[in-house]
């Protein structure tokens, strides 16, 4: 569902791409929506080179330019992925750095003699690393729906970039060019309420990452009184949200989404909500993946809630650990691996029905990988140590290459500041929830006074910050 959502909005999207960009002409008549075949033949690469060399040139002016630059986009378009591809390679291949230019500057550099000509040759090679294609790029922002458009083809050239090494070097002007434009002093915060455009709130059905938004109904209260949903806006897309955050304001914290989401729930007095709850962060824009202002969002949001409502004084998230079942995965499959004491083997073995030889870690696997575990009440006694105590080491102690957390939600808000606060059992009993991280929820805490003091922590490869309770977790 969330699948034919997305695409109705990019098929939209387009519409109005081409509407904008059309109204605006092109100064070339032959470059029309069906100059191009759908591969772009090589007669038709021969044209688009022109085309994007008359762009650079700005022949007939600024103008004109900015109305060939749109019967670009336009075109792009209206090719098949293989010729979104070869469109992609053309800039790639023909519009690079001039790499003997670069040469010759960098010889140049070390034989200046001094300061005002090694300013001069450094000058000089400054203009030769950079790409012409970065300048052909920038003419989209001055075009309607332009920036969008980047940032739409950022996202769909991402996958093809990690194949092609030519493709990596576009995809990668376009992120340094696209971190420029979408600096955080450009975003404007807003909070989304039930009364908002039918429009912006169908992109929050189309968007949300985390827990799938069922109905209006569902929409609407995640939208009631009690709650808040906030996100950071971009000038030249103000239509286009491009990360959004949902808060639940309790008293005390909460500890499962099911009674969070649930329709039926009365809703909370918030004069007397102590606690601002988290539960949900989406990045929009994939587009825009690598560009990091979540951190920055999280610390708009407890501004603005501070200023709101004075009684809230706890910041926490519920949040998933969507790593923690493949990990675990990998490491049952380990010979080496044990983390259970021998009545818990004992117990795990007699559980199973499969096989006499099973051994623990094989039991174990052959529990938690088959969802309807869940529903029988001795397994679940059984397990309910032993996955709090393995969820607590893979947070803490399962660390990527560079020092920091091996899961994604973990590396973002102990980046943040956080720290580790309470595991949760049962807390997301959805079938994404079981397969991701068998039904176990976690709560981030914000601690103002704290925050920086733990970033510098955990940024330097100290220890993660965690409470007693997880702490005890990590001893039994």
């Amino acid at each position: 569902m969330i699948e034919l959502r997305k695409s109705g909005l990019w098929d939209r999207a387009i519409r109005n791409l081409r509407y904008a960009w059309k109204r605006m002409g092109s100064t070339d008549a032959y470059f029309s929506e069906q100059s191009f075949s759908p591969e772009l033949s090589e007669s038709d690469r021969e044209r688009l080179i022109s085309q994007m060399h008359a762009c650079l040139e700005a022949r007939g002016g600024e103008v004109s330019a900015r109305s060939r630059a749109a019967a670009l986009g336009h075109a792009y378009h209206t090719l098949n992925e293989k010729g979104r591809k070869r469109f992609l390679s053309v800039l790639a291949e023909e519009f690079g750095p001039d790499r003997d230019r670069i040469d010759l500057a960098v010889a140049d550099v070390s034989k200046a003699l001094d300061p005002a000509s090694r300013a001069s040759i450094e000058a000089e090679l400054r203009q030769a690393l950079e790409a012409p294609r970065l300048k052909l790029l920038t003419q989209f922002n001055a075009l309607p729906e332009g920036v969008k458009f980047l940032v739409d083809l950022r996202a769909e050239l991402i996958p093809w970039a990690r194949q092609d090494d030519a493709l990596a070097g576009v995809e990668g002007d376009l992120k340094a060019l696209l971190t420029a434009w979408f600096d955080v002093g450009f975003l404007e915060l807003r909070q989304i309420t039930w009364d908002a455009p039918a429009s912006l709130l169908e992109k929050l059905f189309a968007y949300e990452a985390v827990h799938e938004i069922k109905s209006w109904d569902d929409l609407k209260n995640r939208l009631a009184a009690d709650r808040r949903c906030f996100a950071f806006f971009h000038p030249r897309m103000p239509e286009e949200p491009l990360i959004f955050v949902w808060v639940a304001l309790f008293e005390g914290m909460a500890g499962n989404i099911q009674d969070l989401l649930d329709e039926d729930a009365p809703i909370q007095n918030v004069e007397s909500a102590d606690t601002a709850i988290f539960y949900s962060i989406s990045n929009a824009q994939i587009g825009l993946s690598g560009i990091n202002f979540g951190n920055f969002l999280i610390k708009r949001v407890v501004d603005s809630l501070r200023t709101e409502l004075r009684g809230i004084r706890t910041f926490a998230t519920l949040s998933p650990i969507p790593g923690f079942m493949p990990w675990l995965r990998r490491r049952l499959r380990e010979k080496d691996f044990n983390f259970l004491t021998r009545e818990q083997e004992e117990n795990i073995v007699s559980l199973s029905s499969k096989s006499v030889n099973q051994t623990a870690n094989e039991a174990l696997e052959y529990f938690l990988f088959r969802t309807e575990w869940h529903d029988r009440e001795d397994i679940q006694s059984a397990l309910h140590p032993i996955l709090l105590k393995l969820a607590a080491h893979y947070l803490v102690n399962e660390k990527r290459s560079g020092g920091t957390a091996a899961d994604s939600v973990a590396h973002f808000h102990l980046n943040n500041g956080s720290r580790i606060e309470h595991l949760h059992w049962n807390a997301d009993t959805s079938a994404r929830g079981l397969e991701q991280s068998a039904g176990i929820m976690l709560n981030y805490r914000y601690l103002l006074d704290d925050i920086d003091a733990n970033h510098e922590s955990y940024r330097s490869g100290g220890e993660i910050v965690t409470s007693s309770s997880v702490r005890a977790l990590l001893k039994d």
